[in-house]
């Protein structure tokens, strides 16, 4: 029996890549590919795999929001994120969201494949430099960033700010009221300490946050 894989990424030549990669392996194969969260969550419910496999900026929804949409329909489903954020961006949040492994769009082909096998055993994958990060993070050890101290409704109100939607946009798209926003986006501001949405956006574009 091959591992199933369902890749969400939005480029196209990142799901040629990777596809080609993970169908020269004897073990496993890509049976399905979309370009957003929202085909990315169909093909989970009807093809039914072993793994998927996302990337965290999409096009309509982030990887967070996708891998808690998965947790409802799919809870014991593997997430492999693969990402271009570096480790120190985002990998902690990613595991303590509940992915089993995150990997940087620059890791080698071998460190992909073996994180996928792994996965499928049943594990959880992580990088030494990983395990370091996450061994800090349990002993209280490591100065979380700006953006680490949000919640993850704050780090998802963030990220849509800081790629220009309003308030108003932001409210319709969580299905929450503007006012509900408006006091997220405050204490936003307040955690990160910053002061306006401009401050914001810069933060989130070094960061490679969106």
């Amino acid at each position: 029996m091959k591992i199933k894989l369902v890749l969400v990424d939005d480029h196209s030549i990142v799901r040629q890549g990777i596809r080609m990669l993970v169908n020269s392996e004897a073990d496993m194969e890509i049976v399905g590919e979309a370009a957003c969260a929202l085909n990315g969550l169909e093909l989970i419910k009807t093809l039914q795999p072993d793994i998927a496999i996302l990337d965290i900026n999409l096009p309509d929804r982030n990887g967070f929001e996708l891998l808690q949409d998965i947790q409802r329909c799919q809870p014991n489903l593997p997430v492999l994120f693969l990402t271009m954020h570096p480790e120190e961006i985002l990998a902690v949040r990613a595991m303590q969201a509940g992915a089993k492994g995150y990997l940087c769009k620059n890791c080698s082909s071998e460190e992909l494949v073996k994180a996928l096998r792994k996965l499928a055993a049943g594990g959880v994958y992580v990088s030494a430099s990983l395990g370091e990060l996450l061994a800090l993070e349990i002993g209280k050890q490591r100065e979380k960033l700006p953006h680490e101290r949000l919640s993850d409704r704050e780090y998802q109100v963030l990220c849509q700010l800081a790629s220009g939607k309003s308030v108003g946009q932001i409210a319709e798209k969580l299905h929450r009221s503007p006012n509900t926003i408006s006091t997220l986006r405050q204490r936003i501001l307040t955690k990160m300490g910053m002061e306006n949405n401009s401050e914001l956006a810069r933060y989130a574009i070094n960061n490679q946050l969106v």
